[in-house]
């Protein structure tokens, strides 16, 4: 078997046993009658705008495409760019720490006549100013400490904390990538070098190519950041639309319930911190980790026989209803996005 179909199957496999594994703990134990029961009776409406969100959500990421595509000189159609995104979203849910989004991106693009170095621009822009934003809004949080939000995170308070801090990681690994690449690959060459006396690795000449591809995946994207300030405000503020949009899923589940005494904003930020602690792990989509930390954590806000029902609304149109349709519009791309010389 090939390595690139048996590294897919195997991906396949993980993803269904960590399914399999976060249902279990979900359901184990639990009144599964009752439980239908409480789903039945949730307001279509309010399930229906929580699904308008996450199309919102995958639609806000192609404004950002075309436009940085628009002041680089490519012109594309939008709906091809809304495909690029249903396509990142699509192998950032089915992939460890979303690390697949944005390689098949890159590769829809190209098929789509974009030239490689702007795509990997547009991308890499895209990365991080979607990381910056949830490290912003997680400091926001942090800093400002409001009641009751911090007596909610309690139960993952710690896990909190390592996740901005591997966000923070991130942000300054990426920066350094823009604006210092040489620094970046002479570090780590110096790296690998010390842990090669401790470990011989089989392939060294396949690390430092990956290592070279991060190097030059964001090539020239300094100079845009200096030559396009203003472009770079508009994306800072589009992203961050785009990800408050999404963390307002479980507001209008909790409004699908009838339920009432927690502010919307509570919630959003509940759920925005949420993401901040598992947006580094290195599972699909943060699931089983994002699953078990809505059950801890919005006890006080659905109580305890609806916080369940809530999660599997929320979870269930945020990610799964995020991983169908993006798997279908990916499909459809296959077909209309036709390859084109560059």
């Amino acid at each position: 078997m090939p390595k690139k179909r048996l590294k897919a199957v195997l991906n396949g496999v993980f993803l269904l046993v960590i399914f399999v594994l976060t249902v279990w703990a979900a359901f184990r134990g639990e009144n599964l009658p009752q439980v239908w029961e409480y789903l039945t009776e949730a307001d279509p409406f309010w399930i229906s705008l929580a699904a308008v969100c996450v199309v919102v959500f995958i639609l806000g990421e192609s404004v950002i495409i075309h436009l940085l595509l628009r002041t680089l000189g490519t012109i594309v159609r939008f709906g091809h760019c809304c495909l690029y995104s249903f396509v990142g979203f699509f192998y950032s849910c089915i992939t460890p720490s979303a690390s697949g989004g944005q390689p098949m991106q890159i590769i829809s693009m190209r098929r789509d006549g974009i030239p490689a170095a702007v795509a990997t621009v547009v991308l890499g822009i895209v990365t991080i100013t979607y990381k910056l934003v949830l490290v912003v809004v997680g400091v926001a949080v942090i800093l400002i400490s409001p009641q009751p939000l911090m007596e909610y995170l309690e139960p993952a308070r710690l896990l909190v904390w390592l996740g901005l801090a591997l966000n923070v990681v991130c942000i300054a690994v990426l920066m350094m990538l823009v604006f210092s690449p040489v620094a970046v690959r002479k570090t780590a060459e110096k790296a690998m070098a010390v842990l090669q006396r401790f470990r011989t690795f089989k392939h060294p000449e396949r690390m430092q190519n990956r290592l070279n591809r991060a190097v030059e995946q964001y090539a020239g994207t300094a100079e845009y950041f200096l030559n396009h300030k203003w472009i770079m405000i508009q994306v800072f503020v589009i992203t961050l639309v785009q990800r408050l949009i999404l963390f307002a899923v479980p507001c209008f589940t909790y409004m699908a319930f009838h339920l009432s005494g927690e502010t919307f904003v509570n919630i959003l930020l509940l759920q925005a911190m949420i993401s901040v602690a598992v947006d580094m792990l290195p599972v699909p989509g943060g699931m089983g980790a994002s699953e078990n930390l809505f059950l801890k954590l919005f006890v006080p806000v659905f109580g305890p026989e609806l916080v369940l029902p809530g999660m599997v609304i929320s979870r269930g149109i945020s990610y799964y209803t995020q991983l169908l349709l993006s798997g279908v519009m990916t499909l459809a791309s296959m077909f209309i996005l036709r390859e084109k010389k560059q």
